[in-house]
């Protein structure tokens, strides 16, 4: 099969361009693949982050990938459309995650001369707008058929078109950060204290990922507790720098406030004991694909599909509800217990084997092959 994929790739970073990266280097081993990309993402207004491309210290994998869509330029849409076209593609797969997206490859859908799938990360983003529901539907109504990285995704999928064709695949492993190392090698690196009960808060620091849920559940917490909150703030940290002065333990909040570059992720996961995910709002989490690889549990919040994710695998534990009392309870519940501890680790070495990128895309391709 001929498939062309339209979306993120290096030097364009994070885990959207990681992702496309294991899913070419995957469907490229059975299939004759073109890998597209954007000559321009997003606006800067769009983009509150320091850059949106790899630089030198980032150990990502190069990618040869065309950069030939521009969001802004309807141009730019028209090529990519006919550049689809003239290879003979017999697939296009697309990947989406805001409504931002929707125009140029709502029109690059409809005129790639092929069937288009879409792998949907969210249909409605998590910090919305008017406008997100009429130009996602714009999106969908041009596509053939639906990837789902979850049932949270599917449901909003649903809503907005009810007659599409889908199906769900969890999102699968991100196993290209190297090998585990020994949380004191891990620890030394960081200048962690081994000693301590370590959570980590990984990722893009916005809203909705409720960072500050964690500080003020880290507040109360005994002192063999310490915070490792590692990632780039989308927008100003203050908020969460006024928490963590207030905290009577701040001197173990530990901040690395940075985009993490591919070759420095193991140490942090292999550094913590507990991954802490006390979103406000969720589909899935890239998060955890990481997680996973690194055999560390989560405490995650009952919000979109983390509860599917963890507890419904058994992999970590769900707080209730997005609040610091009910996170903080659980945290103390999971290493007040060694059983559920090494239960949590044993269903992770299961789940590794059910979110391989082998099994992902060969159900991708079975699913593809019925549009």
């Amino acid at each position: 099969m001929k498939i062309a994929i339209l979306s993120s790739f290096y030097p364009l970073r994070g885990g959207i361009s990681q992702f496309n990266t294991s899913l070419l280097a995957e469907l490229g081993k059975c299939n004759d693949t073109l890998a597209l990309s954007f000559s321009r993402q997003y606006p800067a207004f769009l983009f509150p982050g320091k850059t949106q491309y790899v630089d030198a210290t980032d150990s990502a994998a190069p990618v040869q990938a065309r950069a030939v869509l521009d969001t802004l330029d309807p141009l730019s849409w028209k090529r990519t459309a006919r550049i689809i076209r003239e290879w003979g593609a017999n697939l296009l797969i697309v990947r989406y995650w805001m409504s931002w997206f929707g125009p140029s490859l709502g029109y690059v859908a409809r005129n790639a001369g092929c069937p288009c799938l879409a792998i949907v990360d969210n249909v409605i983003p998590h910090e919305p707008h008017f406008f997100d529901k009429p130009l996602t539907r714009y999106f969908l109504n041009g596509c053939k058929g639906f990837i789902c990285l979850s049932e949270s995704v599917e449901k909003d999928l649903l809503q907005l078109r009810s007659d599409a064709p889908h199906t769900v695949i969890p999102h699968p492993l991100y196993d290209h950060f190297g090998e585990p190392v020994p949380k004191e090698e891990a620890c030394r690196k960081l200048g962690l204290d081994p000693s301590l009960k370590t959570l980590l808060f990984f990722g893009l620091i916005r809203k909705y990922k409720g960072l500050d849920i964690l500080l003020e559940a880290f507040r109360t917490l005994p002192e063999d507790y310490q915070l490792v909150v590692a990632g780039e703030p989308y927008g100003s940290f203050e908020p969460y720098q006024a928490i963590i002065d207030s905290l009577p333990g701040k001197d173990r909040v530990h901040l690395f406030l940075k985009y993490i570059g591919d070759s420095e992720v193991k140490d942090y996961f292999c550094a913590s004991d507990l991954a802490v995910l006390p979103y406000r709002s969720a589909t899935q989490s890239g998060i955890a694909a990481i997680a996973y690889h690194f055999s560390l549990p989560m405490a995650v919040t009952d919000v979109g599909g983390l509860r599917e994710s963890t507890e419904g695998r058994g992999t970590g534990i769900v707080a209730p509800t997005p609040e610091p009392e009910a996170v903080k309870a659980q945290i103390l519940r999971y290493f007040a217990d060694e059983k559920l501890q090494s239960s949590c680790r044993e269903a992770i070495g299961r789940e590794k084997e059910r979110l391989s990128w082998s099994n992902f895309c060969a159900r991708l391709t079975a699913f593809a092959q019925t549009l």
